[in-house]
């Protein structure tokens, strides 16, 4: 008792020195407290608490026993701090929104509280600028357009951006003009580049295409000379990419993915230990389960069965979930597929108790319009399974995002090879369509660079389609055959439809941020 007497005379001694006056019940619950640790961790754990006490702007110096409990909790705390996450579903209609700041030069968080589904008219207009705000941004700082007459020269050639209204002021030619802008077609047939300062005609007849998809409602940089009010394309360009690392700055510390955390996981220490220590740690992205295909669940078991000794960190499922046309019948199958998959699941032990299973809706799972962000499937058809499950089963929305440790992973289902090239204005000459679709994707930051006649969008929720700062990993569900790309420190992959490819699928190890592309073997195989 007299050890506790003294270490109680020592704790308040500190906290004087700090400013606080402790109240008496507060300075015994310490003194408890610390007697339990050793007496070289003591200083230290009274130096991290008066700190903590003082960075939390306490409004009167005299400390409350729930106070310090609080605080003790959060010092003492070893490994995670209460708002790291190692593994977190991201729903798309909670993804912050982030606005730039022209003055600050940084962007900083809507705070606004508005999050219908239908707001004003004016977000169709500002989601739009939005986009093209961080695009311009991201551009003005590449080595291209930044004015350094010193290194400067004609091997080395420095371009300046412009806005349409600078052309629209002109009344001759202008030569060697480089304007960023929205492709559109304000009257059928005839292209427009707009911006937020008005629009011009724009004459793509001897234009030569450089490396990317342009359609429609895409942002572009557009070189050639203005001429009697047209501007006469040369050249069309994709807007420069822009690596995590480059971006970083003008974000500081905020959270730009999602998530609990007020500010961003990139840079924990503990997160980032837990990471690289879990080296046999994975995640599977399966496309297109058919839950209705008796050779889908086959291998789905059979993929199950191949994990259960060593269980991943998370086995994403991606729609459709059904091959059927919607019928009449088509609920009564979804929710029999699911129950199926869950009895499935079941016989794994492993797998059920220590891997999460996170479903993404595809275009014609029900029950949602052909708007994105897309709803997670209703409770109706997931009740079943998520009483199987428990917290194992996370149904989410389309696109979702998945933040593990330090690693930010976007998963989005849609058919973008088919969308894009369909409305693309040239179709490329040369290279591979994953490489241009890749670079599409990265240059104009959004998963859906389309007009939204094509791909129509909640204007209030297009953050959500955002790939800016780039993430770690961007999973593009399409039917087209599969692919692993890496441009700017950011892998874009196609883990390909699980049916139509002879049962193929993807494993992410995030330790090694490395791909592999996996297979379940044909029955034939089995039998040799």
């Amino acid at each position: 008792m007299g050890e506790v007497q003294q270490l109680r005379a020592e704790i308040t001694s500190t906290f004087k020195l700090n400013g606080f006056t402790l109240r008496r019940d507060a300075g015994t619950f310490l003194a408890e407290e610390l007697i339990l640790l050793p007496p070289s961790e003591r200083d230290s754990i009274l130096e991290k608490l008066s700190a903590h006490l003082l960075h939390q702007c306490v409004s009167q110096p005299i400390l409350e026993k729930e106070q310090i409990e609080i605080a003790f909790k959060e010092c003492s705390t070893a490994g995670l701090e209460e708002h790291e996450t190692v593994l977190n579903i991201i729903d798309a209609f909670t993804v912050p929104k982030l606005c730039y700041d022209y003055e600050l030069k940084k962007f900083l968080k809507d705070i606004t509280n508005e999050k219908c589904l239908l707001p004003d008219a004016r977000w169709k207009s500002r989601f739009m600028i939005d986009r093209y705000t961080v695009i311009w941004q991201r551009t003005l700082r590449n080595k291209l357009f930044t004015l350094d007459k010193v290194h400067s020269s004609e091997n080395n050639k420095r371009f300046q951006l412009r806005k349409v209204e600078f052309l629209l002021s002109c009344s001759s030619r202008v030569n060697d003009v480089v304007v960023l802008g929205l492709l559109t077609q304000v009257i059928e047939r005839q292209y427009h580049l707009e911006d937020p300062t008005g629009s011009v005609l724009l004459d793509i007849s001897n234009v030569r295409y450089h490396s990317g998809l342009f359609t429609e409602g895409s942002y572009v940089l557009v070189e050639g000379y203005f001429e009697d009010k047209t501007l006469h394309a040369t050249g069309l360009v994709q807007p420069p990419v822009e690596s995590r690392e480059e971006s970083s700055p003008y974000f500081g510390n905020l959270n730009t993915f999602g998530g609990k955390s007020r500010t961003s996981l990139k840079n924990s220490k503990a997160l980032l230990k837990i990471e690289n220590d879990n080296r046999d740690g994975v995640i599977v992205f399966v496309s297109d389960v058919w839950l209705d295909s008796p050779k889908v669940m086959d291998r789905l078991k059979k993929l199950f069965a191949g994990f259960d000794e060593y269980p991943p960190i998370a086995i994403v499922l991606i729609g459709e979930f059904l091959s059927c046309p919607y019928t009449y019948k088509f609920h009564m199958h979804l929710m029999n597929g699911l129950n199926s998959l869950a009895d499935t699941i079941c016989q794994f032990r492993n797998l059920r108790d220590y891997c999460k299973f996170v479903f993404v809706p595809g275009k014609s799972d029900p029950a949602a319009a052909n708007v994105l962000p897309r709803p997670p499937l209703p409770d109706y058809f997931t009740d079943t399974i998520q009483r199987k499950l428990g917290d194992s089963a996370i149904f989410t929305t389309n696109p979702c995002r998945i933040q593990y440790c330090t690693q930010e992973i976007v998963v989005f289902r849609q058919d973008l090879v088919m969308k894009l090239c369909r409305n693309t204005l040239h179709f490329p000459d040369n290279g591979d369509i994953p490489d241009h679709l890749t670079k599409t994707l990265l240059s104009q930051c959004c998963l859906t660079p389309m007009s939204l006649g094509v791909q129509p969008v909640f204007w209030r929720h297009a953050s959500a389609l955002n790939l800016y700062p780039l993430p770690d990993l961007v999973v593009v569900a399409d039917h087209f055959q599969p692919f692993v790309r890496n441009y700017k420190e950011c892998q874009v992959i196609n883990p390909g439809s699980f049916p139509r490819t002879e049962f193929t699928f993807n494993v992410y190890i995030p330790a090694s941020r490395t791909i592999e592309e996996s297979q379940i073997p044909n029955d034939d195989d089995d039998d040799v």
